[in-house]
């Protein structure tokens, strides 16, 4: 297996992609043979199929399940080193130093471990730091040059930062157990119904972005207490002076005494993204964007239950 093709492992992706392999030749510039040549080697190399060739749509077995997700790592690992190598014989160098990652609250739920510790499989001799965020912090961690990459929501649009969407959530409430609205933990409510809620304060200095966020856009009333971070949300939330909002991965990560969460049914989904500066020269933000990326289409569904 040391021996494994990625020309093998770009075929096999685009067929599952695809659900077809005249559409995978297609997209990849190479004949409906070539595709299928590729495929059948990487199967004769672990011994099993790894795709359902039925009359309909070409669907991946159990094992071919598992190597889609190792061959998007793969894919945009090798991506990233060409054009890390190829800046190298340019001229340009390398920044030299570590990766700082940024996590707002509990970042893009799995995908967040996942993404770091792809990384560091693939890039055992660079440092990693994990930062944490609070969330004042969409973008001016990043400008202040204080991390490399930052995982933050909702969407974040500005000058000067590029995002990738990693996970699309529904949004739910955090309210104390003895709220009205903690009974309709199980059928949800609707923003109608959250409007009225005693959000939690945020600083003056919040980017307008996570306010809309936080608050639906159109909530006005205001909780006695402040919140920088989860911790801050769920303490106030659980002494019953005020509520709070998220995606509705928040929920398994912050399970609380005291607070129950609530979905919100008519919400619009919101956006947990990888942020980073736009044309940043560090080879390794590229590299760990790349890996993120592959590993969000992976795990972004089961991430966003």
């Amino acid at each position: 297996m040391a021996d494994m093709d990625l020309r093998r492992l770009s075929s096999f992706l685009a067929v599952v992609e695809e659900q077809h392999f005249g559409r995978a030749a297609a997209r990849l510039f190479l004949s409906p043979a070539a595709v299928t040549q590729h495929v059948q080697q990487l199967e004769r190399e672990f011994g099993t199929r790894l795709l359902d060739r039925g009359r309909g749509p070409v669907l991946p077995t159990v094992a071919g399940q598992r190597l889609v997700s190792h061959a998007r790592t793969l894919l945009a690992a090798a991506n990233a080193a060409v054009e890390d190598v190829s800046e190298a014989v340019q001229g340009r160098p390398s920044p030299g130093r570590g990766l700082r990652v940024g996590v707002m609250g509990h970042g893009s739920a799995e995908v967040t471990p996942a993404a770091v510790n792809a990384f560091r499989r693939a890039r055992p001799d660079v440092p990693v730091s994990l930062v944490q965020l609070d969330f004042t912090e969409h973008c001016s961690a990043l400008r202040e040059d204080r991390v490399d990459v930052a995982f933050v929501r909702p969407l974040v649009r500005a000058e000067g930062i590029e995002v990738d969407v990693l996970t699309t959530e529904q949004r739910i409430v955090a309210v104390s157990a003895r709220s009205p609205l903690a009974d309709a933990a199980r059928e949800g409510v609707r923003v109608a119904d959250v409007l009225d809620l005693p959000f939690l304060r945020l600083p003056a200095r919040t980017p307008r972005p996570f306010v809309d966020y936080l608050y639906f856009q159109e909530g006005e009333r205001r909780a006695p207490d402040c919140a920088l971070n989860p911790h801050d949300v769920l303490t106030s939330v659980a002494a019953g002076r005020g509520a709070g909002s998220g995606l509705k991965s928040f929920a398994r990560y912050y399970p609380w005494p005291g607070t129950v969460f609530v979905p919100v049914l008519d919400a619009p989904s919101a956006q947990s993204v990888l942020a980073t500066r736009a044309g940043d020269p560090n080879p390794e933000v590229r590299i760990f964007r790349a890996l993120t990326v592959a590993l969000a289409r992976e795990l972004g569904q089961y991430a966003a239950r």
